[in-house]
């Protein structure tokens, strides 16, 4: 394999202190290692909410499918989020998407960003699976008196775009809301939940295994090759497969297959959690809402107080991954909880931890076939919103792996992310960017 970070990135290290293997640990995912050499119809490369909802839908409907994963299912940003199922999955504004794809494409987008919500809890309450689901869609906080009026003229896009009524809030309404802070106000959109991202993903895995998948941890594919049928060696054996697809997202490789080469872009995400907060320490922050939340930022903060009390704090990752470059973001996180929430700063954060999502250069996620390789199939660069859809992606390569017409297949998911300047340098921009998105926020 080829990446982009060094080993640390993609090995234990920066989920040790994950605060969700409190309730679901590691040894609740893991699972054996493929045997030998096998065979199957579709094998899936990333064990994540994109590799396992496409397998439960291709098991399900009798198609031999095999899991590989690195380490384990949910090891990746899958089991280490922020648990926020919300809207999202580009980083392209309305007007962008309008002029560049045209009205209708962004209508079909909008119609998409719903539809992965709905995917997640139809899983949920088909399957009975209790993710501890909080919050009634998600709440923006602006950080600036400009921000705010930029979430005046977005409240007025989310009911042309999507015929709802987002709810508009003054600072002091927030502070009625259980929602104090340094805020100029904020804006609700009623689409979206919170929920507890391992408790999802196990249900996921195990839907899967309960309908006839083959799951196999520690199984990296170090090897790819295409053909009738594709082989993917691991370590410990080899997987031949009539047809394939690429589940990996910010822990892909960037010749498995060579076609993701520069096509994806890994960053960092930072997430602290606290010890259960109290009633009272609550009240006297000012924050007793369960609304999961976000700023205005370019560089922005996102949080919410679990139904346990903890309170999840997270931010953009660093650009580097090492063990001291980990306590180094660690401490950054602190500081900026500290800042937002003075008033809790005595308050213990005992999980620190981090992980991948994938960006692309024109902004858009990707989920259909990959160019020139006959009979595979990728899915990749939710742009930090995988929960949704990347689920949604998932649920969309089963139907096109089994020759089925989707009924929603926006067209921006359609086009092949391009190669990103400077090849397997390209991290060296990342500073670049993220200093000009933090001058940007001063504004």
């Amino acid at each position: 394999m080829r990446r982009l970070f060094g080993a640390h990135a993609y090995g234990p290290g920066p989920a040790a202190q994950c605060g969700w293997s409190a309730d679901i640990p590691d040894a609740a995912l893991d699972g054996p290692a493929l045997p030998g050499s096998a065979t199957t119809d579709v094998a899936i490369i990333g064990a994540g909410y994109t590799g396992l909802t496409a397998a439960l839908h291709l098991a399900r409907a009798g198609v031999p499918v095999t899991v590989l994963d690195e380490h384990f299912p949910g090891h990746g940003a899958s089991g280490r989020n922020g648990g926020f199922c919300c809207l999202g999955g580009s980083h392209l504004s309305s007007q962008e998407i309008a002029t560049k794809y045209g009205a209708s494409a962004l209508a079909e987008w909008r119609l998409t960003e719903r539809a992965a919500i709905d995917t997640v809890q139809a899983f949920l309450t088909d399957h009975a699976v209790d993710a501890q689901t909080h919050s009634n869609g998600e709440t923006i906080l602006a950080h600036s008196p400009r921000a705010f009026r930029d979430l005046i003229t977005l409240s007025a896009e989310v009911e042309a775009e999507r015929g709802l009524r987002a709810a508009l809030h003054t600072p002091q309404d927030l502070s009625d809301l259980g929602m104090s802070g340094p805020w100029h106000g904020g804006l609700t959109i009623p689409l979206g939940f919170g929920l507890h991202p391992r408790r999802y993903l196990k249900g996921l895995r195990d839907a899967a295994l309960a309908a006839g998948a083959q799951i196999y941890a520690h199984s990296p594919v170090t090897a790819l090759t295409p053909g009738a049928p594709h082989r993917l060696t691991t370590p410990h054996g080899t997987l031949s497969a009539r047809r394939l697809l690429v589940a990996t997202n910010g822990y892909s490789s960037e010749n498995l297959p060579p076609w993701l080469g520069a096509r994806f872009m890994p960053a960092q995400s930072n997430v602290l959690m606290t010890r259960p907060i109290t009633p009272d320490e609550q009240a006297e922050a000012g924050w007793t809402s369960a609304q999961m939340a976000y700023d205005s930022r370019n560089l922005l903060h996102y949080f919410r107080l679990l139904p346990d009390g903890r309170f999840l704090f997270g931010m953009r990752g660093g650009l580097l991954s090492s063990r001291r470059a980990d306590e180094a973001m660690h401490k950054a996180t602190r500081h900026h909880f500290d800042r937002l929430f003075p008033a809790w700063s005595h308050v213990e954060s005992p999980w620190n931890w981090s992980g991948m999502v994938s960006l692309a250069a024109h902004g858009l996620p990707f989920a259909g076939a990959i160019p020139d390789l006959p009979n595979a199939w990728a899915a990749l660069s939710f742009h930090g919103n995988g929960v949704a859809m990347g689920s949604f992606a998932g649920a969309l390569l089963a139907q096109l792996i089994k020759g089925e017409t989707p009924a929603l297949y926006p067209s921006v998911m359609r086009v092949p992310p391009p190669r990103i300047p400077l090849g397997r340098f390209r991290r060296l921009a990342m500073p670049f960017a993220y200093a000009a998105r933090g001058l940007a926020d001063l504004r």
